[in-house]
């Protein structure tokens, strides 16, 4: 179990000022329903792996109509604000949020039939035993849908796509397209379809890039603190620049578990 709480309150609460009330990664409902392109949530028992503030598992029910969710983080914050969204939105009896350590998901095989995740993999080492344990829980015929922040090329990361992952201070564990796709093909996936949503997030980091550095950053530091507020700029600057390159490449990942 980590000791460092990587996502406290003042984390949160900024990152839900950037990317919308619940979401702890860019794009909100709109990237969601990307996510799940082909994919049919309605009626369906799902895993939400990384559930953050818990925005992802209320929308999978109350826009996907999802019979259940149940989300898995290894945080106390982030575990209590979305226990606390789904009862907000009177779901809580369809969304169940439990705080877990890192290792094998504690469920039984065959469990669900929609493993979901949005960005929350690049914070799992070993791509291939996250495969594996995603297809263990699935029933026969489910699927797979994620997205997730990928590096675009095997081997160590450029010095600036390093310092940019040293400057967000998190636990960053990025692979390639190759590198999932092999995971994935290795448990037991088909169809497998990765999408690299890089020229998408190139444009809106840049936005919030300005928007971080305009008229608003007086009010952002007096409000989170400007030594905070310089922060996320000092991250904000170096990933605009590694997703300008292209090695910094967020996809979306889709796969079926064969009947």
């Amino acid at each position: 179990m980590q000791d460092e709480i990587l996502y406290d309150t003042q984390v949160i609460g900024f990152l839900e000022e950037t990317w919308g009330d619940g979401f702890l990664s860019p794009g909100g409902p709109d990237e969601v329903a990307r996510v799940i392109t082909g994919v049919d949530i309605a009626g369906k028992f799902v895993l939400d792996i990384g559930s953050g503030s818990g925005a992802c598992a209320v929308l999978l029910v109350c826009e996907h109509d999802a019979a259940r969710v149940v989300g898995i983080d290894v945080e106390d914050p982030v575990c209590e604000a979305a226990n606390r969204r789904a009862k907000v939105a009177g779901v809580e009896d369809r969304i169940e949020i439990l705080k877990i350590n890192p290792g094998p998901f504690p469920f039984d095989a065959s469990t669900f039939e929609i493993v979901f995740s949005k960005d929350s993999i690049i914070n799992i080492s070993d791509k291939a035993e996250m495969a594996r344990q995603a297809f263990r829980v699935l029933k026969p015929g489910g699927q797979f849908a994620a997205s997730d922040w990928l590096i675009s090329h095997e081997g160590p990361p450029s010095p600036q796509m390093a310092d940019y992952i040293k400057e967000e201070g998190l636990d960053f564990a990025m692979a390639s397209p190759a590198t999932y796709r092999q995971a994935m093909q290795d448990a037991g996936f088909v169809e497998v379809e990765l999408v690299n949503r890089n020229p998408w997030y190139a444009k809106v980091a840049a936005q919030e890039l300005a928007w971080l550095t305009g008229p608003d950053r007086d009010d952002l530091s007096e409000r989170h603190g400007a030594n905070f507020i310089d922060h996320q700029v000092a991250i904000w600057t170096k990933l605009v620049g590694v997703l300008e390159s292209g090695e910094h490449c967020p996809h979306h990942i889709r796969a079926r578990k064969p009947a």
